[in-house]
């Protein structure tokens, strides 16, 4: 028995836009309502988000099969993206890539060797069924999915090392890091962020990986939806509530 499909990889490698929701807010609850309401990957975030081990795991059963789980983690240290794809976790997003370097050793970090150095542990581990999946050590390289964060300028720059790399699925823009690391914190819809953001989204998707961005502006969102980016998050459960919150109060 191979390790699950991942359909969120397969989609990404047929050029589908796949749309995603970002949830902070770090209980199951959440996540398990948030995949119920039809996007296509919902993004448990470990960075930004209060979300560790433990609260990640509960979170990626409460989603289920629903939707795709991604977990972004805080940053590219080894140790915990080896958890987090024993916890079961298939797609991870790494944050702050700025050099080839740097990702190449991400790369080793999702795969077994002899392709890269992920630990070996998977009979104790939700990835593998509790070792009820037969094959699953001889399959998960296949089925995991890379998806890497550039949001400075030394990542753009470097973005040509990183894109040659195999075992990278997508690159992601972050936008509001990228703006700040170009001087507009807090402006990522500055004509100049947008034009470095645009201009690195279509490289991303000339290499043959596939693109990803987050933004809350619908009229941003549309028009990345019509460049083809392929995973395409459209806002937050903190955003949401938020907005709904205040609009429910202002109608009264």
């Amino acid at each position: 028995m191979p390790a699950p499909h991942n359909v969120f990889k397969e989609r990404l490698k047929k050029g589908d836009t796949q749309i995603g929701l970002w949830s902070g807010l770090g209980t199951a609850s959440v996540a398990e309502l948030a995949a119920g309401t039809g996007f296509d990957w919902i993004v448990i975030d470990g960075e930004h988000g209060p979300n560790r081990l433990l609260n990640i795991l509960e979170q990626l059963r409460a989603i289920g099969g629903d939707t795709a789980p991604v977990v972004r983690v805080r940053d590219d240290n080894r140790a915990e993206i080896k958890q987090m794809l024993d916890a079961g976790a298939q797609t991870i997003l790494v944050p702050m890539i700025d050099s080839g370097e740097q990702a190449a050793e991400v790369v080793k970090s999702m795969l077994y060797p002899p392709l890269g150095v992920r630990g070996v542990g998977a009979a104790l581990a939700r990835a593998s069924g509790y070792n009820g999946i037969s094959d699953y050590l001889q399959t998960a390289n296949d089925e995991v999915c890379l998806l890497l964060q550039v949001e400075s300028m030394a990542g753009v720059n470097a973005l040509d090392d990183i894109l040659a790399l195999d075992h990278v699925d997508g690159v992601f823009v972050g936008p509001a890091d990228l703006a700040a690391d170009m001087g507009f914190v807090g402006k990522p819809g500055a004509p100049e962020v947008q034009a470095v953001v645009n201009e690195t989204l279509t490289r991303i998707r000339a290499s043959g990986k596939a693109a990803g961005i987050l933004t809350s502006d619908q009229t941003l969102a549309k028009g990345y939806a019509d460049m083809g980016v392929e995973f395409l998050a459209v806002g937050s459960d903190v955003g949401v509530l938020r907005g709904g919150l205040l609009a429910l109060r202002a109608a009264f």
